[in-house]
């Protein structure tokens, strides 16, 4: 280990001078893919990282909130 960066910008940087390597989410994983160009050299099944939506209504009934959570569903978690 030559480094330890918590900046994840600066990582993502290094990563991309080929200077280093990074961790990534699965779920954004082609959008890394892209802006870093990068590639992909290992998975870790084992790792998962959890996102929650809190709500204060029992139901979500505004709109909005409901498209945001819909499409959060079908785009992360499909």
């Amino acid at each position: 280990m030559v480094a330890e960066i918590e900046d994840s910008a600066l990582l993502k940087v290094c990563g991309r001078a080929g200077v280093g390597m990074f961790a990534a989410p699965t779920a954004v994983e082609r959008e890394v893919r892209r802006q870093y160009e990068v590639r992909a050299v290992h998975r870790v099944d084992a790792i998962r990282e959890r996102f929650y939506a809190i709500s204060a209504e029992r139901r979500i009934r505004n709109p909005l909130v409901q498209a945001i959570s819909s499409a959060a569903q079908r785009e992360l978690f499909a």
